[in-house]
Formats: C-alpha cells, sequence, structure tokens
C-alpha cells in the first residue's frame, strides 16, 4: 500500500522558536514511516519542520498519489503536546487536503488524543489515540485488505449514525530494541545541517532512549505514553549512535526523551559502551534534580559526554513544588546544580510561573533560587492546562472559548491565575534581564555565588537603584 506521513509542526507558525532555528526532524514520524516500510509498504514522508506551508504536504499529495494519508506527530516533540492552535489548524488544513485527494485518512497525536470529535470533524477518518505506532500498522493492514477498521484497538470514528465510537485502547509497546532506527533518509538531512551551521556553527541530531515518564507532576498532559516508561538498551542507543555518526557526522546531539537514565546503572553502562566504541559527542538531555543527586550519576553523565543537563525545577518554594506533586525538593535543585557544576557540565532550569494560589513571595523564592543555585539557563512559562491532567480538572471552569495557545511565545494565562498574563510577562522579561547581567556577573566573579543585587525584589518592581541599572 502507498502510504505518506506526515505531521504538522510547521516551525515557520511559531516565530519564537523559528528565531532561534535549532530544528529537528520527526522523531516519531520517522520511526513509524520505517515500521511501515519493514512491513512492506511504499512509504513517503512530509516533514513539515523546515516547509513553508501545508501547500508543501498538497503537492506531496499529487505526487506521491498515496492510498492512505497519515498525520503521525512526532510525540517526542513536547511542542507537540502543547497542542498549539497554529499546529492544529495546519493539521485541520492537511486533513482535508487529504480526504480530498480521495485516499484514506488518519491522524495520531496529543491534540487529536484530547480532542477526537474536531479532528474527525476535519477531515480524519480515523484518529490513533495515544502512542499509535501498532495501531497503524494495523489500521493500514485493515484498509489494505478491506478488513474491519472498528476491530484496531487504539482508534476513534464517527459510525454511520454520527456517533464518536472508540475501540479499546493498546498497551504501549516494550520491546523498543526491536524496532527499526527512524528513517531518516526520508527528510532532507542537508537542510537541517545548513540551518544549523549558519546559525549556531555546529550540526546537532536528535534521538530517543525512552517513551514516557511514570512521574505524577499534576499539570503534565500524558495523552500518548500515561505514566508508563520503558527504556531502550544502552547497546541499541549506541548502536543508533554509531550509525548517526556514520551517516551524519554530528556535532551534537539532542536526546528528546523526557527523562534519560532513569533505570539505575543505565547511565553507566551508556558511558562504558560510548568509551569503548569511541563514540562520545557532545549531548543535551532531561533529567530531574533529585536523580542526579542519586549516587554518582552526574559523574556518569559527565563521562558519558553530557554537554547541558534540563531539569524542571519549576519554582524556588517547597509549597508550591509539593502542591505540583513534583517529587523533589528545593534543596535537591540547589545540589543538583553544584553536583553537575562539579562534573564539569551544565544544568538548566525550567521555571514555571502562575500556579494556583502561588503568592509573589513565592516568586521571589523562585528567584532566590535562580540566583543561588546559578543555572548556565533558564526557560521560563506559566502553568498551562491540558486535559487529561488534575490541574486541568482543577481550573476547567475558569477556562473560556480560548482554551490553548497559538505558538509557544504566547504566555497567556488561560485561567483565573493569581495575577494577568501581563503580570507574568513581565516576570519573564525582566527575569532574563537579570539572569544575562548576572550571568556577566558570575563569570567575572567566579567561584562567588554572591549576587551583585541584593534588592533584586525591588528590581522586579521597577524601582531598584542597583549598581547594574545605573551602569556601575
Amino acid at each position: 500500500m502507498k502510504v505518506l506521513v506526515g505531521h504538522s509542526y510547521f516551525l515557520r507558525f511559531d516565530p519564537k522558536l523559528y528565531e532561534a532555528m535549532r530544528p529537528y526532524p520527526p522523531l516519531g514520524t520517522m520511526l513509524v514511516a520505517a515500521q511501515l516500510r519493514e512491513a512492506g509498504h511504499d512509504v513517503a514522508m512530509f516533514d513539515a519542520m523546515l516547509a513553508e506551508s501545508a501547500r508543501d504536504w498538497v503537492d506531496l499529495l499529487e505526487e506521491f498519489r498515496p492510498d492512505a494519508a497519515v498525520i503521525f506527530e512526532d510525540n517526542f516533540n513536547y511542542l507537540s503536546k502543547m497542542c498549539l492552535l497554529n499546529m492544529r489548524d495546519a493539521a485541520f488544513e492537511m486533513l482535508g487536503a487529504a480526504r480530498n485527494h480521495g485516499c484514506r485518512v488518519g491522524v495520531c497525536g496529543s491534540d487529536a488524543t484530547d480532542n477526537v470529535g474536531a479532528f474527525l470533524e476535519a477531515g480524519a477518518e480515523v484518529v490513533l489515540r495515544g502512542e499509535g505506532d501498532a495501531t497503524l500498522l494495523e489500521l493500514v493492514e485493515a484498509w489494505e485488505t478491506g478488513s474491519a477498521t472498528d476491530e484496531v484497538a487504539g482508534t476513534s470514528y464517527r459510525n454511520a449514525a454520527g456517533v464518536v465510537v472508540d475501540v479499546a485502547d493498546r498497551a504501549n509497546m516494550k520491546g523498543l530494541d526491536d524496532l527499526p532506527f527512524p528513517a531518516r533518509d526520508l527528510v532532507d538531512g542537508d537542510q537541517y545541517r545548513d540551518a544549523w551551521l549558519s546559525r549556531h556553527g555546529r550540526y546537532s541530531v536528535n534521538l530517543v532512549t525512552t517513551r514516557g515518564c511514570p512521574y505524577h507532576c499534576n499539570w503534565c498532559a500524558k495523552p500518548i505514553w500515561g505514566q508508563r516508561y520503558n527504556a531502550r538498551s544502552p547497546q541499541d542507543v549506541v548502536a543508533e549512535i554509531l550509525a548517526i555518526r556514520s551517516d551524519q557526522q554530528p556535532d551534537h546531539l539532542w536526546f528528546a526523551d523526557d527523562i534519560v537514565g532513569l533505570k539505575p546503572g543505565w547511565i553507566a553502562e551508556f558511558a562504558d559502551l560510548l568509551t569503548e566504541h569511541d563514540a562520545i559527542i557532545p549531548f543535551t538531555a532531561l533529567s530531574r534534580p533529585d536523580l542526579l543527586v542519586k549516587g554518582d550519576t552526574a559523574e556518569q553523565f559527565a563521562r558519558a559526554g553530557a554537554e547541558i543537563v534540563w531539569v524542571g525545577a519549576e519554582s524556588g518554594s517547597q509549597v508550591v513544588l509539593d502542591a505540583m506533586e513534583k517529587g523533589t525538593t528545593v534543596d535537591q535543585i540547589v545540589e543538583a546544580a553544584d553536583r553537575v557544576h562539579a562534573a564539569g557540565f551544565k544544568i538548566a532550569f525550567f521555571i514555571q510561573f502562575g500556579y494556583p494560589g502561588e503568592t509573589f513571595e513565592q516568586i521571589e523564592e523562585t528567584l532566590d533560587l535562580i540566583w543561588r543555585a546559578r543555572p548556565d539557563d533558564v526557560g521560563v512559562s506559566v502553568s498551562y492546562p491540558l486535559p487529561g491532567t488534575s490541574f486541568h480538572d482543577r481550573v476547567v471552569e475558569q477556562l473560556g472559548d480560548v482554551r490553548n495557545w497559538r505558538d509557544s511565545d504566547d504566555m497567556a494565562m488561560l485561567f483565573e491565575g493569581p495575577f494577568p498574563t501581563e503580570f507574568y510577562r513581565e516576570v519573564h522579561t525582566r527575569l532574563h534581564l537579570e539572569y544575562r547581567a548576572r550571568r556577566m556577573w558570575w563569570r567575572v566573579r567566579s567561584g562567588d555565588r554572591v549576587p551583585v543585587c541584593e534588592n533584586w525584589h525591588r528590581y522586579l518592581r521597577g524601582c531598584c537603584n542597583c549598581q547594574l541599572r545605573s551602569g556601575g
């Protein structure tokens, strides 16, 4: 069967990230393309990441003339989980075009899983809920043989009476080592290389070692893998790294997992194998503060080639962390930063403002945490309620007609937060301004953690007389 797979994350439709220009090809889409091809299907792939618009998808429909077209979102791209409206609009346009083309039409992704009816209305014949890999293989086989598609687990469809029917859920895949490597040959690698080299002077390639996250942060949407966590073996991951190195010669790797190295001993074995094969490449990954302070985890990350590890610090208030059910402490966050810096690599914090009940004093505690721990980078957002979370259930009655951000820089409070959107945008701007100034100061005062401005909270209010603002 001729199958066209694609995704709808257009970097051009996300202005902040388009300006940053750190594009990665869609791992989830490439993985399912590889599985379809391995099953004997004729597969083409549409990569929206660096495309101009959905018109490029239409051109490929006309050129390839598929029997089936499936928008299979890259579920390893955290932006897909955010269900941004610009990308939803693009997906709807793509679904309508595929339906008009006369082929079978399916869709899989976080937004579709959360909003089945809307995606069926937009043109999807079937919505694949959750992980989607095995479901798509069965669905395509059913389409090819003329079998009943309403028996494929993990799908939703609209019956003759117009009623949405959900077929039984499907268990997530466990034998991840049995999967083929992503079909990287189906994307324009030169286009990615040129984008990276022209903007950053080095080429970064993405891969994953796991699927899912077992933790219970109550604001984190998990429509694809739920609370499940499955890992590839270090041997399989190193084999992929060797293949990537041979084919693409990257300068840097980005592990797109929610958490790398959760299983005891995984990072140490990974570092051993990389050393054995002389395959250490600087990388960026995500972890947790409580994992980085456990045993020699930070040191093993360094041995494997870690350049920077991002953690969800979220808040400097223990009250807020406990309300979020993060399972971490402020002391662990500070210790993790110390351990990482002592091991010789960098740490970055995700920070979240606006969680229900957060006070101005707790915002001050968060800023204090940043000044004490001295992370090497900071990403700031506001609490964002997505379906399937207890946080969303808590604020759902406060949500208006607009329930999603249009792009990743929206920063709009969608519920009745402690302060209005304008306040958090000002906090975001002022935090980054002072953070950059402090980073320069920390470099001058190497090793000295005393902040230059003891009155940063008044700086936040816009009335600080510190030396930084006066040019001293």
